[in-house]
């Protein structure tokens, strides 16, 4: 037998900036100028927010010089799938955008997801830029360089780790949303404090009021520390060998939840409900303090967030989804634990801990 062995190991910078600011929008075209990153944009985003913010960011492009395209799809979560993902690349194609453009993802996380992953592949990958327009997409989901779609057997399960050039985040563009957006981020800006930061978590304790009133400095300091945090746990480990598990932390359950509900409940919600059932499962194994799991059932009422699942979700139905999660291993369920709030439990050196069905059950029964 011949051996041919072929050494690509090498040292890659992917290291990128994050932008907070208020109105920052308008500089994004004379920046990337500057920057010179490519020759043609591709401005990806929703049906909404292309009316929003898409048609008067290809302008600012345009008017700054630069060749920029906007292409859109239908909003919501049920259109990050293949098929559109194929929409935009056959679109981009037909521009004859080649190897030397640039991808704005302009949005929330479904268009941050779906575009990143279009950059991902596209010409076997071209930089792209993040400029969340959520709260959600703001502290989670434009951070860390997952992208990804979502199939008919759950949330995600094709994708890519791939790091964006950088991101914008203008916090003025979180004035245009409703209310119910606002809490929908917050489930993940609390998921933050409970894994990471235990005066983050207080911080929201004692001004949850003022993150509803849009408050700048509340907001802007949020969304720096909620970035702050996930940065820190993406370099230590970018492709989630092991801490960049404790992010997870009830998306096992809510993932399942957005699956069964085809969708229909946001993830903001579902997540919330996810952390307070994960949650439960701690508590039974002795890992975390009962009090302060009510902490954060408390926090999330404040915050108008769900804390209990539907009566309609069948336990079987949510187990034989969290199987089939890409988190799951040796076909047993796993998840992450708090130890207290702003800590989370290892076992073995391991945050990802396997769950018996039955516990899982008789939590999901008891909910």
């Amino acid at each position: 037998m011949e051996r041919i062995s072929i050494k690509l190991r090498r040292t890659e910078d992917r290291s990128y900036e994050i932008l907070i600011g208020n109105g920052i929008l308008r500089n994004i075209p004379l920046d990337l100028k500057e920057a010179n990153i490519a020759y043609t944009y591709a401005i990806i985003t929703d049906s909404k927010v292309a009316s929003l913010y898409g048609k008067e960011m290809l302008k600012e492009f345009l008017n700054s010089g630069l060749k920029a395209h906007l292409i859109s799809f239908p909003e919501g979560e049920e259109n990050k799938n293949r098929e559109t993902k194929a929409k935009i690349e056959d679109e981009m194609l037909s521009l004859k955008m080649a190897r030397d453009s640039a991808i704005i993802a302009l949005g929330g996380g479904v268009v941050g997801d779906l575009a990143g992953f279009v950059a991902a592949t596209y010409n076997r990958g071209i930089p792209y830029v993040q400029v969340p327009t959520t709260l959600v997409a703001s502290v989670d989901s434009s951070i860390g360089g997952k992208t990804g779609v979502d199939t008919v057997y759950g949330k995600n399960l094709i994708g890519a780790f791939y790091q964006p050039w950088r991101v914008y985040i203008d916090v003025s563009t979180l004035r245009t949303l409703p209310k119910n957006h606002i809490q929908e981020g917050l489930s993940e800006v609390i998921k933050y404090g409970v894994i990471r930061d235990g005066e983050l978590f207080e911080f929201l304790e004692k001004h949850i009021d003022k993150v509803f009133s849009l408050d700048t400095e509340v907001i802007t300091y949020i969304i720096k520390r909620s970035c702050q945090i996930k940065g820190e746990v993406v370099e230590l480990d970018e492709k989630e060998s092991n801490l960049r598990k404790i992010l997870n932390f009830g998306h096992t359950v809510g993932h399942a939840i957005e699956k069964l509900y085809n969708f229909k409940i946001s993830h903001g919600k579902a997540i919330s409900i996810g952390m307070i059932i994960e949650g439960k499962i701690a508590v039974e194994l002795g890992l975390w303090d009962k009090n302060e799991l009510n902490r954060l059932i408390l926090l999330l009422k404040a915050a108008g967030l769900p804390t209990k699942p539907s009566k309609t979700l069948d336990a079987n139905d949510m187990i034989k989804t969290m199987k089939l999660d890409k988190k799951a291993r040796e076909g047993k369920i796993e998840m992450v634990f708090p130890e207290k709030i702003g800590e989370m439990a290892m076992i073995n050196g391991s945050y990802g801990i396997k769950v018996e069905d039955d516990l899982i059950y008789r939590i999901l029964k008891e909910t």
